[in-house]
């Protein structure tokens, strides 16, 4: 073998060793990312749990100022029966303001993408009520609703309407000219293009929206119960949060707050599980989560 040759392949050697190290520290890299995903979290999360406890016990700050953690987990748990019952009043609350705003969301979205003087008439005042703060339409509503419930379900439904409405507006309008005038040289119908072009290109601006009224639909129930202020039988988690403060029992109001924390938490990674479903197989922003 040549000078030549032996050069050619000590080159073609040390260039696969090189893309074998790289490909390597690639699989490092990813599993090191998979775990910390986790781990560094509930690293994160343990230091504030025992900087919090190291703060009650070194200022010797009364529970009913500053309660440890361990006693907010202990309240949670004794008084579950009740903070449980009150989650379950929000959560009601919450679901049915999510399913009000992403029925009427979506179908005004569709609306204003089929008639732009309907949406040039309308959206405007969409805009109007999502920028208004609740807190100060909510005492008008509960003037003019006699039904509590259905006083909760609008203003909860008002915080979570526009991001889905947004959003999908912004989808439909996207969609691909170039497909637009393929299916018009086809002769597709306005349904047809609106059912085969549009609502699939605008599926991911619709999940996105939704995501966020998940946690907005949480929030708007919780303050339009403290606005509502009502008590007995059927209240959720902010009036037992106001009723906590009242007696000073501040471990409960703790222990109430992680609930409604915890669930905010739950409804987003749910959504964001059912977008996950719903895109890995076809759109780039879940693909890439599975190469």
């Amino acid at each position: 073998m040549s000078l030549a040759d032996r050069t050619a392949a000590n080159l073609a050697l040390s260039q696969e060793a090189g893309l074998d190290a790289e490909a390597m520290k690639r699989q490092r890299r990813q599993r090191f990312e998979r775990v910390a995903r986790w781990v560094l979290p509930v690293l994160v999360l343990a230091a504030m749990i025992g900087f919090w406890d190291w703060i009650v016990v070194t200022n010797e700050i009364p529970h009913f100022i500053l309660p440890r953690p361990g006693l907010v987990l202990e309240t949670l748990i004794r008084d579950w029966a009740i903070l449980f019952d009150a989650l379950l009043v929000t959560l009601q609350i919450t679901l049915m303001a999510l399913a009000v705003a992403v029925i009427g969301g979506v179908g005004l979205a569709v609306l204003f993408t089929q008639s732009r003087l309907f949406e040039m008439s309308f959206y405007p005042y969409a805009v109007i009520l999502q920028v208004t703060p609740i807190v100060s339409i909510a005492p008008l509503i509960f003037i003019y609703v006699d039904n509590r419930l259905a006083g909760l379900l609008i203003c909860a439904w008002i915080v979570a309407f526009f991001p889905v409405l947004s959003n999908t507006t912004l989808g439909l309008n996207s969609t691909d000219r170039n497909l637009r005038d393929l299916f018009r040289i086809y002769g597709a119908s306005r349904w047809q293009t609106l059912r085969y072009l549009q609502l699939p290109s605008a599926l991911p601006y619709f999940l996105g929206g939704l995501r966020i009224a998940g946690g907005l639909a949480l929030i708007g129930a919780v303050v339009a119960e403290y606005v509502a202020g009502t008590g007995g039988i059927g209240s959720g988690l902010a009036f037992r949060i106001l009723e906590a403060g009242y007696r000073l029992n501040i471990p409960r109001m703790f222990a109430a707050l992680l609930l409604i924390a915890a669930t905010g938490v739950i409804i987003f990674a749910g959504l964001s599980f059912l977008s996950h479903m719903l895109l890995r197989k076809w759109h780039e922003s879940a693909l890439k989560r599975e190469s």
